[in-house]
């Protein structure tokens, strides 16, 4: 089977050094296998999203020379992909409304406990959909980190498909996506290890292989939180990319002496594919990285 990879970011903010250290990681990756990279935009949440980010988002991967294959795919427009798989379940009973609040749910100890699965609730009042787990998975094989386990209570789960307030859940459709597009392997950060286990559930549901996984450090902030748009980090510059782009080639485990660090950002990126292996790596899942070449 041919390599198909890709990156998907949220339009919740333009790129900052955390996602473009997952952008190289899932590019070389791919590109190492001569196989495709994808770019999926998971527009699923409005609320969160900043006006002109998905834009802004395609835009800063072109500057970093991190092209493409194919047409870009926005989440936005594949509800009645979601829907539809949603409506099979309902069907069939293998999924059902459940009307728990989070506060609720916090209140029994912070698992959902299968309150609703048999009340047989319907739409007429403010529900959200969950999937009756009968798939669980406690751990899985990830390309660096060998096997990583999920907690009991959050793999034994009914977990949400569809929330109440109408917005689809993202572990459905990151793996309706995937499925659709035939991704082979998802390249991602290490704070999505937990929800590895549900997606891996959902494969199994629907009777399809899982995707193989690979899950990259996690760049943390000097406070040991997450670099994320919700914790303000920083935008990555579009328009001096060479010092983010050697940062965070060196936060993946390359390499890079003087010689090296004065190719142009095309001829790094060629390099980079050419030189990468899964052993640079780092063991841990969460580094602060030490930035030598640009300012966060």
């Amino acid at each position: 089977m041919s390599y198909i990879g890709r990156f998907a970011p949220s339009p919740s903010g333009p790129l900052h050094f955390g996602s473009l250290v997952a952008a190289l990681g899932s590019y070389f990756q791919a590109k190492s296998h001569h196989g495709k990279w994808l770019v999926r935009i998971e527009d699923l949440d409005p609320p969160r999203e900043m006006p002109g980010a998905s834009d802004l988002i395609l835009k800063t991967l072109e500057a970093y020379h991190l092209f493409w294959d194919g047409e870009v795919v926005y989440q936005s427009q594949r509800h009645s992909l979601y829907q539809q798989q949603i409506d099979n379940w309902l069907d069939s009973g293998q999924a059902y409304y459940c009307q728990c609040t989070r506060k609720q749910i916090k209140a029994l100890g912070g698992f959902y406990r299968g309150t609703c699965r048999e009340l047989g609730l319907s739409n007429e009042q403010p529900c959200a959909i969950r999937l009756k787990m009968t798939e669980p998975v406690y751990q899985f094989q990830d390309q660096k980190h060998g096997t990583l386990s999920i907690p009991q209570q959050l793999a034994d789960e009914d977990f949400i498909i569809k929330r109440r307030d109408g917005l689809f859940a993202y572990n459905l459709a990151v793996v309706l996506d995937d499925i659709d597009q035939g991704v082979t392997e998802v390249v991602r950060g290490a704070d999505l290890i937990e929800p590895t286990g549900r997606q891996i559930s959902l494969y199994k549901m629907l009777g399809i292989r899982p995707v193989r996984y690979l899950h990259l450090p996690l760049a943390l902030d000097i406070n040991g939180q997450k670099l994320s748009k919700q914790n303000h980090a920083p935008a990555v510059d579009n328009h001096n990319p060479k010092p983010a782009l050697l940062d965070a080639m060196t936060f993946l485990g390359f390499d890079i002496d003087k010689e090296i660090s004065e190719l142009s950002v095309a001829e790094l990126i060629e390099w980079g594919i050419a030189h990468w292996h899964l052993s640079q790596l780092p063991d841990v899942t969460e580094i602060t990285p030490i930035f030598s070449n640009c300012s966060p």
